[in-house]
């Protein structure tokens, strides 16, 4: 500000409202009108009063000459400072009504006049501030899922990973459809939806982001015709899709919300395609020969690898005593889902998220993509400073790339295991460095400053997740 042409307000952080409020707040104090103080200052009242209102930028000369006249200083007048409570509320107040979520809303902004009272501004902004919690609590970051995914996580593995009421959910719809023993047919899921008033369609228009769609009016569960002709997909979809109704799940209105209704129908699903009376008698014949395997419970229940070794954490633990560990690991070694009740050490970040952490390239879940041969289970002992683990290891491939799943126990419950004779054993003194992620020091000294790998960022780490009734679905 060094020429009468010069803007007075040329700093970014000084805001016109703040401004003429608090020119605003001198002229009153001193007994001016907006005719009196603009032939002071020698310019139109009409003209005062935009500035004063934030819709016009004063020149310094202007601006020296209104703090001569009203008994302060140029620096004062340009304080950030609201000059009262009241200049607050109704700074505040614009500012909101110039948001993007009020201007979603519709509606006309609030005028504030001179008889609107400072207790009627402050319930209007209290009706802003919790729009825009509200806004924020929808519009949840991957920091605030992964928070509510850790959560959950550590209350299932306080309940064992069991919810015996959706157990009993599960025998009793299956029992009134007939199906006693053996795998869950296609036949016997239909019955089911019948029963609850619904028929499943098949549609090939889809959106990409659900697996199935519900009409509530007409009756009607809509499935991708990929799942035809059938296997544990279909099944598992459409149980799931009963499962909202038969749970009496309403809207979710928090992602942790939605989390739990996912978790809820994925548990209704296996209980339904390994029904809890069946599955234990397997497994507790299967402990007693001292021959668990995944493949021979995924077989007799015509599931997926990875469905039977889930449904044995709902088991094993609540039924038979044993705990145990599950994953499914990427190939670059990401965690894509876990569970642990038996003190294996995963990696977690500061929040305790697991999914996501790189695994120890040590453990049987990386170990067992540099085999040839992959159409059996790798077995192997991992020595970890919290003591030995046995663990049974098949790998597999997706769209997304390849995968393992690998079901494990401690050192002594190995003995009731097929695959304990293995003489595969791995030591991890992770999350020691020295142990998988710092390379040799030889290698590291010849490449120190002699080269610059260029990381590869996924842009969709930035995106807020979607937000409202059903996050990811548009």
């Amino acid at each position: 500000m060094t020429s009468a042409n010069t803007s007075a307000v040329t700093d970014p952080k000084i805001e016109l409202k703040t401004l003429g409020h608090r020119i605003r707040h001198h002229r009153i104090e001193q007994g001016f009108t907006l005719d009196e103080l603009g032939a002071t200052v020698g310019v139109a009242g009409s003209q005062l009063s935009l500035i004063e209102n934030g819709k016009r930028e004063p020149k310094l000369t202007l601006l020296q000459a209104i703090a001569a006249s009203t008994g302060t200083t140029v620096n004062d007048l340009i304080s950030s400072e609201p000059p009262n409570r009241r200049a607050a509320l109704e700074i505040e107040l614009e500012r909101a009504q110039q948001s993007y979520s009020f201007m979603q809303l519709g509606i006309p902004p609030l005028k504030v006049t001179k008889g609107l009272s400072d207790e009627a501004l402050e319930t209007v902004l209290g009706m802003h501030h919790e729009l825009q919690r509200r806004d924020r609590e929808a519009n949840a970051t991957p920091e605030e899922a992964r928070r509510a995914n850790t959560e959950l996580r550590i209350r299932m593995r306080d309940r064992n990973n069991y919810l015996p009421d959706i157990e009993k959910l599960a025998e009793d719809q299956l029992r009134a459809s007939g199906h006693t023993r053996g795998a869950l047919t296609h036949r016997t899921v239909s019955l089911m939806a019948e029963r609850l008033g619904f028929e499943l369609i098949y549609a090939d228009d889809l959106p990409n982001s659900t697996r199935s769609i519900t009409d509530l009016a007409n009756g009607r569960i809509y499935l991708p015709p990929a799942s035809i002709p059938g296997g544990h997909g279909l099944r598992s979809m459409a149980l799931q899709a009963m499962a909202h109704r038969l749970l009496g799940h309403t809207p979710p209105t928090s992602y942790a919300d939605f989390l739990q209704q996912r978790l809820e129908i994925n548990y209704y699903a296996a209980c339904c395609l390994i029904p809890e009376t069946a599955g234990v008698e397997f497994l507790q014949q299967a402990k007693k020969d001292r021959n668990l395997a995944v493949e021979d419970f995924r077989d007799a229940f015509g599931v997926t690898h990875e469905a039977a070794g889930m449904r044995m954490t709902n088991l094993l633990t609540e039924h038979l005593g044993m705990r145990m560990h599950f994953m499914r690991v990427g190939a670059e070694g990401q965690i894509e889902r876990v569970y642990v009740n038996d003190g294996l050490p995963v990696p977690e970040d500061v929040t305790g998220a697991v999914e996501g952490q790189i695994l120890c390239r040590r453990f049987s879940a990386r170990r067992a993509f540099d085999r040839k041969n992959r159409t059996t289970e790798y077995y192997q002992y991992t020595d970890t400073p919290v003591g030995t683990f046995w663990s049974a290891t098949q790998t597999g491939s997706a769209d997304r790339g390849d995968f393992s799943i690998t079901v494990g126990v401690p050192f002594d419950d190995a003995r009731y295991w097929r695959g304990r004779e293995t003489s595969e054993r791995e030591n991890s003194t992770c999350p020691d460095e020295n142990c998988c992620r710092r390379p040799d020091p030889e290698v590291t000294s010849r490449w120190v400053n002699n080269a610059w790998p260029s990381a590869r960022v996924h842009t969709h780490i930035f995106s807020p997740l979607p937000r409202g009734r059903f996050p990811g679905v548009a």
